[in-house]
């Protein structure tokens, strides 16, 4: 099968749909399929012509994205898109992105009578409330479903977000869950000399979040149970891997926490195993790779139960799950780690049992399948 795969986020290092994407490429080519990446060039790039995976790219002009300069939308090249592929015909268009270069990829798609296929990574119609875009959320849902419903699979990642979308009007929706790299990420991967530079010592417990500082990711909350948990032990430690917006009125604020920046790769799986829990408060994520991550590294969790969480936390046994929304339930359950501190080793021997059992293969059978049905293929 030929595969064009239309997106704004690749290579892999940009964040963590871009990895989601690029797990995706990998395992379809490993399978003897031939795919393309089309793809603006990121600000970040250094290469030209192929991505890390040797996947062909094919690179189109893009700007900044509004609220999020360091990444790159493309533009709408419905022209150049419809002249590439009829010079080179894939089987099937998958578009990853609804955007500008989404919107033109679809177009190009139906005007040759290609089949496309979508997936959905990103409430954007959600996020707007946390930029001062409240009165456009509705628009944004009304596009988005508009978008969505014009292609023949709309692949989400977990199956409380498929049956919200479904309430909304998608249609044709299908679960594309997400792996971990469980060797990557690995408590193994715990390092002394690096708790020692946030300033713990072998016995202090480290919170630790990981994700983009912005308003969207409900930051505040995360800091709240921080404060608490810190409240019984005074040698707590917090630290925040990422960037945004936020980090530097958060850095005024607060000071003593860690900020860590962007890490990738061994770095990012060095910060994770080395805490002790992993605080995310958000309540907009469509799925959240950064809770699978955790449990990987053995962390106890402290979430939100929906999307990855959902699938993948068992309250109180390999995590703590509050009830979606209530601030005061994520409270109560930073308490309740508190007080079964006894019980870490066991929850995190859970969490890393769990994501051992999350692997890439069940989920590229399902696209693989996906993509044959589009194409009226069997397998």
């Amino acid at each position: 099968m030929n595969l064009a795969l239309v997106t704004e986020t690749f290579p892999p290092e940009v964040n963590g749909v871009a990895m989601t994407l690029s797990r995706l490429v990998g395992g379809m080519r490993a399978r003897g399929h031939a795919v393309e990446v089309v793809r603006p060039r990121q600000k970040t790039e250094v290469t030209r012509g192929m991505t890390e995976a040797g996947v062909l790219d094919y690179v189109v002009p893009g700007v900044p994205i509004p609220f999020y300069s360091a990444l790159r939308m493309g533009l709408p090249v419905t022209g150049q898109l419809k002249k590439r592929w009829r010079e080179r015909r894939p089987d099937v268009v998958h578009v990853a992105t609804e955007g500008p270069l989404g919107l033109a990829a679809l177009r190009a798609a139906h005007l040759l009578r290609l089949p496309v296929t979508s997936s959905f990574h990103t409430n954007f119609h959600q996020y707007g409330g946390h930029y001062g875009l409240t009165l456009g959320r509705d628009l944004a849902l009304r596009y988005l479903r508009w978008f969505h419903n014009r292609t023949r699979s709309t692949m989400v990642p977990a199956s409380d977000l498929k049956e919200q979308l479904a309430s909304d009007g998608f249609e044709r929706l299908a679960v594309l869950a997400r792996g971990v790299d469980a060797v990557l990420f690995s408590p193994g991967k715990r390092s002394e000399a690096l708790r020692a530079s946030w300033g713990a010592a072998p016995g202090d417990p480290v919170m630790i979040y990981v994700g983009r500082i912005a308003a969207e990711k409900n930051l505040a909350l995360a800091v709240e149970a921080f404060l608490e948990f810190q409240r019984a032990e005074p040698r707590a430690k917090f630290v925040l891997v990422g960037d945004g917006p936020e980090r530097a009125a958060l850095a005024q604020m607060y000071p003593d926490f860690h900020y860590a920046g962007m890490r990738r790769g061994e770095e990012l799986a060095e910060h994770y195993a080395s805490a002790d829990l992993f605080v995310f408060a958000s309540t907009t994520e469509t799925f959240g790779n950064v809770v699978t991550e955790a449990l990987a590294s053995g962390l106890v969790v402290l979430a939100y139960d929906y999307a990855a969480t959902r699938e993948h936390v068992r309250d109180g046994v390999n995590g703590f799950a509050a009830a979606f929304g209530s601030r005061e339930a994520f409270m109560e359950n930073t308490r309740r780690a508190l007080a079964r501190r006894g019980d870490w080793p066991a929850i995190r021997a859970a969490a890393r049992r769990t994501a051992e059992g999350i692997t890439w293969e069940a989920i590229f059978d399902v696209f693989e399948r996906e993509l044959h049905a589009a194409a009226g293929r069997s397998l």
